[in-house]
């Protein structure tokens, strides 16, 4: 309920607004002076002040600076006598949402005080979804308490701050869009883009394009300007993942943005400038590729400014063992389901696994297994025919089809027939589960 406090001394006006305002819901505070106006405000913390001009100990429009202080979200509104504009303009200057006469006004109370709480609810509702969004994207979104891990997120931390380029390396799924995001959210850039551009997606010529912008008229297609990922990142920071994947053309162009904060759209002749932090990932051993001639040499060094390794899931504990219990509790909400219980022995046998596909793949596990799960329990047999095998379970090899064949069916059931679902689910390529549907004879869903 949205909470107006009154601050006026005459005990009537009081009792009166009082009395309008609660008539429409609205939770009604009352004070008769500036001090206690704070004392209501620091106790109560209301949506709305409204306040008297002249009150018995100070001016009201002069206590605006310090009831704001104490105010956190909320909003003031100014009770002028006599429709003196002079108090009126200068209360909004101070900071006031607007101002009411007294006695001439009352047609215009309840609508103002409707618009201020609309105003104060976004405002609040704002703030949340920042709050949200920054614990979403910050350090703490790193899940794991295991000494590689936290090393790696020490020094994120410290060379957030700063603006220097960052390579992080590690392997697939370890987390190195997290650790981007984190570093981004950490640093003073933080109110500016994020962009995220994976470099192994994209071919070489739609790459240079997408990140540099283009000309109309640059090629085919290319009816209007567009701004690149570079221009879209200014003031802002970068992160180029799978950066080994880039073309030796469009290294020689990332390398001149690194160095001058300059770059030239595909099909234009004018240089254009930025500012922006450029954050780098890979999986590959950039080293060796330099070596070989597969990377710039100069590139590299301009990239590893500050290299971060990041673990692999089977060298973190039992950080898979949290970061299981996490997944578990997420994807049975988003389901719909509920999970009473874990068998030891899923537990065990997600500890064991060496986990190639890291994070991305625990994920993804956990999900196919709580669908697959019953009666509210994760049991060893819900995982994975390799994860099970992997901790040793005695599986009859004779009746391998007839539980392939089961699993199949029952994915093809969860997703209503969706071969394309049914087979990200399952870890294998379309082609292989068309394949399967065929060779056991399973009817179309």
């Amino acid at each position: 309920m949205t909470k107006i406090l009154i601050i006026d001394d005459e005990v009537q006006i009081r009792s009166l607004l009082s009395r309008i305002i609660s008539l429409e819901g609205y939770e009604v505070l009352q004070a008769d002076s500036i001090k206690n106006g704070i004392k209501q405000i620091k106790q109560h913390q209301p949506d709305i002040v409204l306040c008297d001009v002249f009150l018995p100990d100070g001016n009201g429009v002069s206590a605006i600076p310090e009831l704001k202080s104490q105010l956190m979200d909320g909003e003031i509104i100014m009770l002028t006598a006599h429709g003196n504009i002079t108090d009126g303009v200068q209360a909004i200057k101070s900071g006031a949402y607007n101002y009411l006469t007294k006695g001439n006004d009352n047609d215009r109370i309840l609508p103002m005080l409707a618009n201020a709480a609309e105003k104060v609810r976004q405002r609040k509702h704002l703030i949340k979804l920042e709050s949200l969004i920054k614990k979403e994207y910050s350090f703490e979104s790193i899940i794991g308490k295991s000494s590689p891990l936290l090393l790696a997120v020490d020094m994120a931390k410290k060379v957030a701050p700063t603006d220097a380029t960052i390579l992080l390396t590690g392997e697939t799924g370890t987390g190195k869009e997290v650790f981007a995001a984190a570093i981004h959210h950490g640093s003073t850039r933080a109110k500016g883009s994020f962009v995220a551009v994976n470099c192994g997606a994209l071919s070489g010529e739609l790459i240079e394009s997408e990140m540099f912008g283009y000309k109309s008229g640059a090629f085919t297609g290319a009816t209007k300007d567009k701004k690149g990922l570079f221009e879209q990142a200014d003031k802002g920071t970068i992160f180029l993942d799978e950066v080994g994947e880039m073309s030796t053309t469009l290294q020689v162009k990332l390398l001149r943005a690194l160095e001058t904060g300059e770059f030239i759209p595909v099909g234009d002749t004018k240089t254009r400038r930025v500012d922006v932090r450029v954050i780098a990932a890979t999986n590959r051993k950039l080293k060796q590729m330099v070596e070989k001639g597969e990377f710039r040499e100069d590139l590299f060094y301009r990239l590893s400014v500050f290299a971060i390794e990041l673990p692999p899931l089977r060298e973190r504990g039992d950080d898979v063992i949290l970061l299981a219990k996490i997944f578990i509790h997420g994807f049975a909400a988003k389901m719909n389901s509920t999970i009473n219980d874990v068998e030891d022995l899923f537990f065990e046998a997600i500890k064991n696994y060496p986990w190639q596909g890291n994070i991305r793949e625990l994920r993804n596990v956990i999900e196919r297994s709580i669908i697959l799960s019953s009666d509210g329990i994760l049991q060893l047999k819900n995982l994975p025919i390799d994860i099970q095998l992997a901790q040793g379970s005695t599986i009859d090899w004779v009746e391998l089809a007839s539980v392939e064949k089961a699993h199949i069916c029952h994915m093809l059931q969860y997703t209503g027939g969706n071969k394309t679902e049914a087979a990200r689910l399952m870890k294998i390529g379309l082609t292989t589960l068309y394949r399967k549907i065929e060779e056991y004879g399973i009817p179309s869903q």
